[in-house]
C-alpha cells in the first residue's frame, strides 16, 4: 500500500471536515493518507448524529467559535489547543474496522513517543463503554468524557480522542491530540443545566494533555514530525509528502481522478 502525508495547517472547521470526506471519497483502493491540521478560528465540531440545539450557537458566534458537523460519530469537541489527525485508509484483506481503528492509535503512540520520552507509557483503552446507555444521559454530549477502547490515555486519563466512519470500502478515522487544556471549555457552550454541567466538567477533569505532561509548551512542527514518524515506523513503510492544494482545493467541485 502506497501511503501519503499532507499537513495542510490551519483553516476552518468548515474547510477541514470537506477536506478528510474529500480524501476518503477520492483515493485509490491501494492508497493511504495521514492528513495532520489545526483550526483557525476555534471550532465546536458535533458528532453526525449529534444535534445543533446542545450547543449555544449564539455564544459560540460571539465568541468567534465556528460550529460545524463531523461525518463520524460522538459527541461536541471544541478544537483549539491541539493537533488533529486523519487517516483515509481502504479496509484491505483480513482487516477490520476496529483493527484499523488500534493499529492507528498505536502508530500514534508510537509518535507520541518519538516527541517525548514522559509519553513512551501513553497505553490503549482496553475497555468498551456501553455508549447507547451512555448518551442517554445529558451530561453526555461532551466527546472527551470517557474514553473508548483503543484510545489512547496517559497515567488514566484521555489523551487522544478518535472517531471512525466506513464510507464504501474506504476508512475515515479521524481525531484530536490534546496539547492544551482549552478544549475543557467546551461546558460553557453546552445547553445544559447546572447538575449536568458540575457533572461534564468533572469528567472532562478526567482528560490530559502534552503541555501538562511534558511540563513545556508545545512545539507543534516537532510534535507534526514525530506523528509522521510513528506511522512510518508502526506500519513499516515512508510516507509520500504532498502539498495541500495537491489533494483538494476549498471550492472546487468534488473530481476524482
Amino acid at each position: 500500500m502506497n501511503w501519503h502525508f499532507v499537513n495542510t495547517g490551519f483553516n476552518t472547521g468548515k474547510f477541514n471536515m470537506e477536506y478528510d470526506l474529500h480524501l476518503a471519497k477520492c483515493f485509490k483502493p491501494d492508497e493511504a493518507v495521514l492528513r495532520l491540521y489545526r483550526w483557525k478560528p476555534y471550532c465546536i465540531s458535533l458528532g453526525a448524529n449529534q444535534s445543533f440545539d446542545s450547543i449555544n450557537i449564539g455564544k459560540a458566534s460571539a465568541d468567534n467559535i465556528d460550529v460545524v458537523k463531523r461525518p463520524t460519530g460522538g459527541r461536541a469537541i471544541l478544537h483549539s489547543e491541539e493537533l488533529t489527525y486523519s487517516v483515509i485508509i481502504p479496509l484491505y484483506q483480513n482487516s477490520s474496522v476496529r483493527q484499523i481503528y488500534s493499529e492507528v492509535n498505536e502508530a500514534l503512540a508510537t509518535g507520541l513517543s518519538f516527541y517525548s520520552k514522559k509519553l513512551a507509557s501513553v497505553e490503549l483503552e482496553k475497555s468498551q463503554p456501553d455508549f447507547k446507555e451512555y448518551y442517554k444521559n445529558e451530561y453526555s454530549s461532551a466527546c472527551f468524557a470517557i474514553p473508548a477502547k483503543s484510545e489512547l490515555k496517559f497515567d488514566g486519563k484521555k489523551l487522544v480522542g478518535s472517531a471512525q466512519r466506513k464510507l464504501g470500502n474506504v476508512i475515515l478515522q479521524h481525531g484530536s491530540i490534546l496539547c492544551g487544556d482549552l478544549h475543557k471549555n467546551i461546558v460553557e457552550y453546552l445547553a445544559v443545566d447546572e447538575i449536568n454541567y458540575k457533572k461534564i466538567t468533572a469528567l472532562l477533569n478526567q482528560t490530559s494533555d502534552l503541555k501538562a505532561i511534558t511540563g513545556q509548551e508545545l512545539n507543534y512542527e516537532l510534535l507534526a514530525q514525530s506523528i509522521s514518524g510513528g506511522f512510518e515506523s508502526y506500519f513499516k513503510m515512508k510516507l509520500n509528502h504532498l502539498k495541500a492544494d495537491t489533494l483538494f482545493v476549498p471550492g472546487e467541485e468534488l473530481i476524482c481522478n
